[in-house]
């Protein structure tokens, strides 16, 4: 007699593939409330964010030091980003490091540990590496639109495509609340 067993299903599964570990920081960093945008590709080794204040800065994976003990004090940048990565259900430990104020040590669900160094990165907005923040508004506006819209859904997408698409026009407050509206619709 042989067992059958299921196939596995890949979204379901905690053996989490490390190459979607920056994206999954990134996706974690934009439910931080300090962070505006963040962004990462996978099998890429550096997340790139932008803070409430407009200013830019990269994180990257690099391997981590080995540990007994993951509970060390921190400053507050590091805090907030580590509480924004541990927040996310595919990470397990994410703690900043001490004495240096600019790393934070992470491990996923899947056992890989990572050491985030913290570095300023002010022209983040610029990369052309990565979706511009128009483009996440501009996402969350058509995921509005699936599935027999209101007429309430249809006037927020009209509203969020045309804010994607005057970015540039449009000043910081107003790029921040479309992105925090888009960052809601989105979860």
């Amino acid at each position: 007699m042989t067992a059958e067993f299921p196939a596995i299903d890949r979204d379901k599964s905690p053996l989490l593939d490390a190459d979607h570990d920056a994206v999954r920081i990134a996706d974690a960093l934009r439910n931080s409330p300090h962070v505006i945008t963040a962004h990462a590709r996978p099998g890429e080794d550096r997340v790139t964010f932008t803070t409430l204040g407009g200013n830019g800065f990269a994180l990257t994976l690099q391997d981590a030091e080995p540990t007994t003990d993951d509970i060390l004090p921190s400053p507050a940048m590091t805090e907030a980003l580590a509480a924004a990565i541990l927040n996310h259900p595919d990470f397990y430990v994410a703690t900043p490091d001490s004495p240096r104020e600019d790393t934070i040590t992470v491990q996923t669900r899947g056992g890989n540990r990572y050491l985030l160094a913290l570095d300023v990165a002010p022209d983040t907005d610029t990369d052309e590496d990565y979706p511009l923040q128009a483009e996440d508004v501009a996402h969350a506006a058509d995921r509005l639109l699936t599935d027999n819209p209101s007429d309430s859904d249809r006037a927020m997408a009209e509203l969020l495509n045309y804010i994607g698409a005057t970015w540039e026009k449009q000043d910081l407050p107003l790029r921040q609340h479309a992105q925090a509206v888009a960052r809601s619709l989105t979860q």
